[in-house]
């Protein structure tokens, strides 16, 4: 009885995941449904460009574009396991200037157009497979009537046919219920879990990266890859020169005095005091360079406490007002914590240094896989990578986790650097969302 019971709850069970995913479909199927709205209304304002009319709003038609895009590689992730990575470029700090600004930009971002060509064709391929279980069950459930009311259907239809079948005698009923028997259980059983699969595959091929896109990346990688090595080398060269020059001397020094110390400590017990106090004084001044050594490879607070707390403290110690917002749900991996910690300081840095700023803003977030950075201040912009302000050793030590770095800085300021770095959550808990003053 027992067996039985449990028999009958999983058939049950089953059942039930095989409606839920049906449902998945028709919702996919009424995403279809917007897209193909979606694609009308952006075609409307595209021909009001054409008079003008149309640039304030294309924009938010594109943002629109976007955003359904993103919701269809979330679903994909979520209902099929299939994860789909954006490769839209970075969004500014700040929206860059009026709107044809920011059309254009969004139309220079290649993904913008795989994403208006997923809007063009997904309408009429996706509920193809979106509805196949659905068409499935409504199938199989007229081919089993079929073989009870097939002699009572009025003889104006001239017969009837189901699938291949023309259901004109008992014989031919029968089968026909047969076969709908075949299609209900392939509807209630096998599709539902071949559709969403199929989606994940059709979403990855259509709005994933290209072929030319994941080429360029390999090259960039490799080429990423020896700018890293490169780098830490150099970070290791300045470490042993650090120490060498630093605390090894007073290290030795210590030593020295030490020794001395220990020589005169029956003769002169006045020179013993005055040489502790020396070796006291050297230990304390190898202690803090040991120290001021360790927070520049990687600070203790934020190893401690996070990558928010850690930048609200140094935004505490520079001359300027420094807003720091948002949050993380959780901690990211050390070697990525490291990179955004260094970046933003380097940021900040020449805000400090160059951009005759009164105030600057941090906003950290992390959504769709990826740790999302924006710094904007007040200065006098102007701030450009190839003019050697710091902004292209923020561009290497970002490339090395195949990061972005964008920055919009018009003469006469404002500046917004915002940069993604691609990563996954160690833990989850979260920092508090905490503006600091």
């Amino acid at each position: 009885m027992n067996a039985r019971t449990g028999e009958i709850e999983k058939t049950g069970r089953s059942l039930g995941g095989s409606v839920a995913m049906m449902l998945r479909g028709v919702a996919l199927t009424g995403l279809a449904i917007y897209e193909a709205l979606l694609l009308l209304w952006v075609s409307l304002i595209v021909c009001l460009c054409l008079v003008g009319i149309g640039i304030p709003l294309l924009p938010g038609a594109l943002n629109a574009v976007r955003k359904d895009a993103r919701t269809q590689r979330r679903l994909a992730g979520e209902w099929s396991g299939i994860r789909v990575a954006s490769s839209h470029l970075p969004e500014p700090a700040t929206p860059p200037g009026p709107a044809w600004k920011r059309a254009h930009r969004m139309l220079g971002d290649g993904a913008t157009w795989r994403d208006l060509l997923w809007a063009l064709v997904n309408p009429l391929v996706g509920p193809l497979m979106a509805l196949l279980p659905a068409a499935a069950v409504v199938g199989g459930l007229w081919g089993l009537s079929l073989t009870f009311l097939w002699d009572g259907l009025p003889e104006s239809w001239n017969g009837v046919w189901f699938t291949f079948i023309p259901v004109n005698s008992q014989t031919t009923a029968i089968l026909a219920g047969a076969l709908g028997l075949v299609e209900l259980a392939a509807g209630l059983t096998l599709l539902p879990r071949l559709m969403l699969p199929l989606h994940g595959r059709w979403v990855r091929l259509m709005l994933g990266s290209t072929r030319a896109a994941l080429t360029n990346r390999v090259e960039h990688l490799a080429s990423t890859r020896s700018d890293a090595m490169d780098m830490n080398a150099t970070e290791l060269r300045r470490i042993e020169r650090d120490l060498h020059d630093g605390a090894q001397v007073r290290l030795v020094a210590l030593g020295m005095t030490l020794s001395a110390a220990e020589s005169l400590v029956e003769r002169n017990p006045e020179a013993v005091r005055a040489l502790l106090a020396e070796a006291k004084d050297n230990s304390a001044k190898a202690l803090n360079e040991l120290r001021d050594l360790v927070h520049g490879v990687h600070p203790p607070l934020l190893a401690d406490r996070g990558l928010v707390d850690a930048i609200r403290t140094l935004g505490l110690e520079l001359p300027l007002r420094v807003h720091v917002t948002g949050s993380i749900p959780g901690r990211l991996p050390a070697p990525v914590e490291s990179a955004a910690y260094f970046a933003i300081a380097e940021l900040l840095s020449n805000v400090t240094k160059h951009a005759k700023a009164s105030e600057a803003t941090v906003d950290i977030r992390y959504s769709d896989h990826s740790l999302r950075v924006a710094v904007h201040d007040d200065g006098v912009g102007g701030a450009d990578p190839r003019n050697g302000t710091g902004l292209a050793g923020v561009e290497r030590r970002l490339a090395a986790f195949d990061g972005l770095l964008v920055v919009t800085s018009p003469l006469g300021g404002p500046t917004s650097a915002a940069f993604e770095i691609a990563c996954e959550l160690l833990s989850g808990s979260a920092t508090d969302d905490v503006p600091a003053t």
